[in-house]
């Protein structure tokens, strides 16, 4: 098994999800993680990284650390610093549309959103909400662009989008695709040598519906236009992915594989759930196991069955643990305090 990993969490697509996946195989395999200084939850974001905003990292020590996967900015020569030169790169993207509608709702607060009532009102006349110079402009216009560390304004021409295009399969070993979830963990199970166990999970971070909503064609067609750089990364590389499971896994083989997934999920979910699923905030018994909420979305989290044994409840409680509880358990372990 592949134990060196980088992975770039592009915001709201599925991101969270993997990133437990991450977390659990490396706490199963005693891995470190680069952590963002003194335990906080991103890399300085929307800095680009650099090998300085890692808790340990010194330029005169050679320590490398097996995964990174917070939130950061990607630039691959300071990532370089701090893993190992045999590290696997990869990333998630989903469809730029379903993106910036989940940004919308999210990030309510940020500068570009914060006077409209709607996305579709905010579409209709982008450039009176939308200001190039303010810090926090990459949450209204592409996004994934931003995160793969290019500018977000920058030029759509063909030969630009070429060159960008270029520049990430040249950093990255392959992009998973979130509108395609199973398929994408049986690919990454098969190019990281994991067992099954290893990719299995329940959606975390995930919106409950009464927040989501349904854009007119206009206003589609507007983002798309709007969010140029996004939707070619994003149609390159959504067909790229099914040329790889072509060639790594196949048709017939992907279709075993994802329905052993689901199986397995489905078992998990009947060992370890109380119900059929998640449940809203206020649900939540244990509040050790509440997400963060933000923004206008309502993040929906899980109850544990009672009364498992140590074991079954320690592997279901992982599997539930939100991210920022499971990073800061992860960073104490890592780097235990004082006595």
């Amino acid at each position: 098994p592949k134990t060196d990993i980088v992975f770039l969490k592009v915001h709201k697509s599925a991101s969270s999800t993997v990133m437990n996946i991450l977390f659990r195989f490396g706490e199963t395999h005693n891995l470190t993680f680069a952590f963002p200084q003194g335990g906080g939850f991103q890399l300085y974001y929307p800095h680009h990284f650099l090998a300085r905003f890692v808790q340990g990292f010194s330029p005169r020590s050679p320590r490398r650390f097996n995964i990174l996967c917070h939130h950061m900015r990607f630039l691959q020569p300071e990532v370089q610093k701090v893993v190992p030169s045999s590290a696997v790169y990869f990333s998630i993207l989903r469809n730029p549309v379903q993106l910036m509608e989940s940004s919308f709702v999210y990030y309510k607060g940020a500068s570009a959103f914060s006077r409209v009532g709607s996305l579709e009102e905010f579409l209709s006349q982008p450039y009176r909400y939308y200001n190039p110079a303010s810090g926090d402009r990459h949450y209204a216009r592409n996004l994934i662009t931003f995160d793969f560390g290019f500018n977000p304004d920058g030029d759509a021409s063909p030969e630009r989008v070429q060159l960008m295009l270029k520049a990430i399969e040249a950093s990255f070993d392959f992009v998973l695709i979130s509108e395609y979830f199973d398929e994408s963990m049986v690919l990454l199970k098969e190019l990281l040598c994991w067992d099954l166990d290893s990719v299995v999970s329940f959606p975390l971070n995930t919106r409950d519906s009464s927040t989501k909503s349904t854009l007119p064609d206009w206003a589609v067609e507007k983002l798309k236009a709007w969010n140029r750089l996004d939707w070619e990364i994003y149609t390159h590389f959504n067909r790229t992915f099914w040329e790889r499971i072509e060639r790594a896994v196949g048709r017939e083989r992907l279709r075993r594989e994802v329905r052993a997934l689901r199986a397995r999920r489905a078992e998990l979910a009947r060992t370890c759930l109380q119900g059929t699923g998640s449940v809203g905030p206020k649900d939540i018994k244990d509040s050790s196991l509440r997400p963060l909420q933000h923004g206008g979305a309502r993040i929906l989290g899980y109850n544990l069955k009672q009364g498992l044994d140590q074991e079954l409840e320690r592997t279901c409680r992982r599997l539930v643990t939100p991210e920022l509880q499971y990073s800061s358990l992860l960073y104490k372990k890592q780097f235990p305090p004082p006595p």
